[in-house]
């Protein structure tokens, strides 16, 4: 059975996207040179209509902004491109089946995946089996907490947005817990 190690909540909760932008260009100096010459007009009425569920404005600007990138060689921020929504959509079906197949287990420390009430939603996912998840309570999807459930057995939440997470996890701000390091290098996939 896998632990729920506990709660990190930020020192202050960034609510504007664009500020919780800009707090990750700066963690990551490289993230600038990837970033479109103009916004992409994503398909977000197909995208969350597939999922039942509108999306945190965070991620919605940083895929706006930016294609999908791996950052320190070892997690990858899946985002949806411009006309091909559906292959976005279809990760995220995939990875819903291994939050379905940790709930049929029993390892998913009583959390369901989405679409159940609060369900488990994932977002990224490391290269060694790590997946960055939300947990789908709140009045709007701006309100959902982050939940990590590390390959190691090892979960737990933080009460920011994702892309702040992102930030603090890179400047050391955060405490990975379960989760090593994750160092700034940039590499778009």
């Amino acid at each position: 059975m896998d632990d729920l190690i506990g709660t990190q909540t930020p020192g202050r909760r960034i609510t504007d996207p664009a500020e919780s932008l800009r707090a990750l260009e700066r963690a990551v100096p490289g993230l600038v040179g990837l970033r479109r010459p103009e916004p992409a007009t994503l398909d977000w009425a197909s995208l969350e209509g597939g999922l039942g569920t509108a999306l945190p404005a965070d991620l919605k600007l940083l895929a706006a902004l930016y294609p999908t990138f791996a950052l320190g060689d070892f997690l990858l921020v899946g985002l949806p491109e411009p006309d091909e929504e559906h292959h976005r959509l279809r990760g995220i079906r995939s990875s819903l089946e291994i939050v379905q197949a940790w709930w049929d287990s029993d390892m998913s420390i009583g959390l369901r995946p989405h679409p159940a009430p609060g369900g488990l939603l994932p977002w990224a996912e490391s290269n060694e089996g790590d997946m960055l998840l939300w947990t789908t309570t709140g009045a709007t999807p701006d309100d959902w907490p982050v939940t990590v459930a590390s390959r190691n057995g090892g979960w737990w939440h933080y009460t920011g947005g994702a892309v702040q997470f992102l930030t603090e996890w890179l400047d050391g701000t955060l405490d990975p817990w379960a989760l090593p390091p994750l160092t700034p290098e940039i590499t778009p996939c």
